[in-house]
């Protein structure tokens, strides 16, 4: 998994693995990781990790949030980034190991009842497929981040996208189309540049979902 390592004045405290999807930073005890210094926000920074990337983002901090000296508000973290808050340094180490599925195929059984919203398992009337449509495999194709160019035939009911146990986003496979549905308590998938609402949506032949910045093509193939 990532990790940071947190020191101050070249002195390594401790290191701090991002298990978390979502890691806050800031003065106030109730963060993820707390630094006790005045010159750090109550709720500074976070950190959100998601499919292969993590991403810093400044919470309207005080004194701002740095990475490798340049003031951020949202930035994409890779390897050996230095962020910088007052006099300390958080170094983000990235490994693979806890990103390595950008997707994962479960199965319906395998997800708890509360991870996808009633509406996905029935999602309502879909639009008629024409001709062999109904035979050819929905896939996914992996555009940026660490796993860009991975794809994933989609042949199972349902697909969800994240990491284990974090699921952000689900398709389902309807013998007349293909929908997706963001899960419950997650940000809403961006599907050819415009947000979804929480209702099921369907997916035509090369619309692009975009996860946290990260971009995929959906397609079908027969």
């Amino acid at each position: 998994m990532p990790k940071l390592i947190l020191s101050m004045d070249g002195l390594v405290l401790k290191e701090l693995v991002l298990s978390k999807e979502r890691t806050t930073i800031g003065r106030k005890p109730d963060n993820d990781i707390q630094i006790d210094s005045l010159a750090i926000s109550g709720h500074h920074a976070v950190i959100t990790c998601i499919l292969d990337d993590a991403f810093l983002e400044d919470q309207n901090s005080t004194n701002g949030t740095y990475l490798n000296g340049q003031l951020v508000k949202k930035q994409v973290l890779k390897n050996s980034d230095v962020i910088e808050l007052g006099k300390y340094r958080l170094k983000f180490i990235a490994d693979g190991g806890g990103f390595a599925a950008a997707v994962d195929v479960v199965d319906a059984a395998a997800l708890k009842p509360f991870d996808i919203p009633a509406a996905i398992t029935d999602p309502g009337p879909a639009p008629a497929a024409a001709g062999s449509d109904r035979e050819r495999i929905g896939v996914i194709q992996i555009l940026s981040g660490a796993s860009a160019g991975r794809e994933l035939a989609l042949t199972k009911p349902l697909t969800t996208l994240g990491k284990p146990g974090r699921q952000v986003a689900v398709i389902t496979r309807r013998p007349r189309g293909y929908f997706i549905t963001h899960v419950e308590g997650a940000s809403f998938p961006l599907v050819n540049g415009r947000a979804l609402d929480a209702r099921p949506h369907p997916l035509g032949e090369h619309d692009i979902v975009e996860l946290a910045g990260v971009k995929m093509e959906f397609f079908f193939r027969s």
